[in-house]
């Protein structure tokens, strides 16, 4: 997805991953904020406390708890608003039941997710990547989600932007996972000014009032979103419902609803599915990795390649839909692949699901609340 429309201006500031973030949801419209705060997360809703309410019509809000939170923007998004919330794993895990409103009412948000250890409390300021397969299946239901990730700081904002985009165009949630890494690394970054950016709104209704089917089955599978209040008749339930927003248990209208949720993701797949490749030309050592770990990898690649070792990167932006056509590409292309990551192997197992009848797959999984460096990716890409 084309992000910038023109080249960025020289605006460089010194910022947090969590700063980058803030910044990067006022830039692409943000005028909502609903939030608990939580380690290591709190910093986004600190700046966007003391950044949002300066804006023309911002309004930002301390909730009682993460379920209020995530209340409080989907009606926010109902109403018109670009809305956000940030949390962390335990708060994350309140947030799945209205996530799961959010998905079959079909109401744009984003909600950044600063992973930490766990289970539980867990280790509250320690790094981990163990919440990849929460942000896919945490709420209950088949459904659709896109989920993204960020590795540095300029990519916290530039992410940031793209997940508004997203949910703004196809009508959905997009979740955002960075790591606490990610989010406590302060580095200096390029700020680009509004004006440079690709930003998306959600289609509106230009149909008179009566002709408005608020969940019509158009040829992108997004209906136009009328904001509540704005005259247009509105009926929003989480349960399964006609594209006039009732509830159904009809059997042809509820495939034809749940087919409609999946397609307009599926048919868009090469617009979301965001990769970033790093010496993969001639490759035959490949690395997947996401997040922080992203950044150790890519130094890792240039040290083998240094030694003689043919090592090759994909750095995933997008985690699901799972960028399948581009890992297949690298499976082809390599003797192993590894999938370095701060879990037991969550995301190693979408690789091993598309690339292990290609190559063979091997991860490197780090439990200890501590980064994976360099020298243990380099270590593994050239010891086997």
């Amino acid at each position: 997805m084309a992000l910038y429309k023109k080249q960025k201006q020289q605006n460089m500031q010194f910022l947090s991953g969590n700063e980058a973030v803030a910044i990067g949801a006022l830039l692409a419209g943000c005028s909502f904020y609903g939030g608990y705060p939580i380690t290591p997360s709190t910093e986004i809703m600190e700046e966007m406390a003391k950044r949002l309410p300066e804006t023309e019509d911002g309004v930002f809000l301390q909730m009682e708890d993460e379920i209020a939170s995530m209340g409080a923007i989907i009606g926010a998004s109902l109403a018109g608003k670009k809305a956000m919330t940030a949390t962390s794993g335990p708060g994350f895990s309140l947030m799945q039941e209205n996530l799961g409103y959010a998905c079959m009412s079909e109401t744009p948000l984003v909600i950044v997710n600063v992973m930490r250890g766990g289970p539980s409390t867990g280790m509250p300021t320690c790094p981990a990547q163990g919440d990849v397969q929460q942000a896919r299946w945490g709420t209950h239901g088949d459904h659709p989600i896109i989920v993204l990730s960020a590795s540095d700081v300029q990519e916290c904002l530039e992410m940031t932007v793209i997940a508004f985009n997203f949910a703004e165009k196809y009508r959905t949630p997009v979740i955002l996972l960075l790591d606490e890494i990610t989010a406590h690394t302060r580095e200096k970054i390029e700020v680009p000014e509004a004006g440079d950016l690709e930003i998306l709104s959600r289609s509106v209704p230009t149909m008179p009032p009566e002709w408005y089917i608020p969940y019509e089955d158009t040829m992108r599978g997004v209906a136009p979103m009328a904001s509540i209040g704005s005259g247009y008749r509105q009926h929003v339930t989480g349960l399964t419902h006609d594209p006039h927003g009732f509830p159904t248990q009809r059997p042809d209208e509820v495939e034809k609803l749940m087919l409609r949720l999946f397609r307009k993701i599926d048919q868009f797949f090469p617009d979301i599915m965001l990769v970033e490749e790093f010496e993969t030309e001639d490759v035959e050592l490949g690395i997947v990795a996401y997040g922080s770990v992203a950044r150790a990898a890519e130094l890792a690649v240039s040290l083998a390649r240094e030694a003689g070792y043919k090592a090759g990167l994909i750095k995933l932006q997008t985690l699901f839909p799972f960028p399948r056509p581009q890992v297949e590409k690298l499976a082809r292309k390599c003797k192993t692949i590894i999938v370095p990551e701060m879990n037991m192997g969550q995301m190693s197992r979408e690789v091993k699901r598309v690339a292990a009848s290609l190559t063979s797959v091997r991860t490197l999984n780090r439990i200890d609340g501590q980064i994976i460096t360099p020298s243990q990716i380099f270590k593994a890409l050239t010891q086997g």
